[in-house]
């Protein structure tokens, strides 16, 4: 049978920092409001609001995080580059006959617009989705490994009954990753294809 697998995107199949760093120093000059973009980048992965608290009055980051993304598409896309291996690990998918999804925290609408600036093409995008949320997806479409970079993707990887492959690329260190109950800890998705091409007879 066909395997599914699930990946996020932000510090996973994406270096969205430069484009979230100049985001956040565009939505500071536009709110007055100082935001330290390059402590924010060391942090991604968990929802907006879960930065945007740091900044804000609880009761305007539902608005900023509107302005933010709206803001989001002119400045942030083009300065996002694809991380090594991100392509290589969607054809290891494909050319094997499965079917590669895209399960992340980002605003669908945006995390769409990255995938499609850069070429990638999954079978599905499915946004707004963190940790143990990311479980619903996973599910859905029938998802047997899903791939990130956080303790939070092994924790929607373990909520889904999928296999939890972690790489290194994000805020979280292999120790990190390996202590949350990450199955796999790659250095990063270049070693995306040998491993898969190895699990697939295994899981057979």
């Amino acid at each position: 049978m066909a395997i599914t697998v699930g990946f996020d995107l932000d510090m996973t199949l994406i270096d969205s920092r430069p484009g979230i760093r100049a985001c956040y120093q565009a939505l500071s000059e536009r709110t007055g409001t100082y935001i330290d973009a390059d402590l924010a980048v060391t942090r991604l992965g968990p929802p907006l609001a879960e930065e945007l608290i740091n900044w804000f009055p609880e009761e305007e980051v539902a608005t900023v995080a509107d302005v933010y993304r709206e803001m989001y598409p002119a400045i942030a896309v083009a300065k996002t580059p694809a991380l090594p291996g991100a392509r290589e690990a969607i054809a290891a998918v494909r050319e094997a006959g499965g079917r590669a999804i895209v399960v992340t925290a980002k605003y669908e609408p945006n995390a769409k617009l990255h995938l499609a600036h850069l070429g990638i093409e999954p079978d599905a995008v499915i946004g707004d989705l963190w940790a143990e949320q990311k479980a619903e997806a996973l599910r859905e479409h029938g998802a047997g490994v899903y791939v990130g970079d956080h303790v939070g993707d092994v924790r929607g990887a373990r909520a889904a009954g999928a296999l939890s492959v972690a790489v290194a690329t994000g805020p979280c260190s292999p120790e990190e990753l390996r202590a949350a109950g990450a199955d796999v800890v790659l250095t990063d998705l270049t070693e995306f294809p040998g491993w898969f091409s190895d699990y697939r007879p295994a899981r057979a």
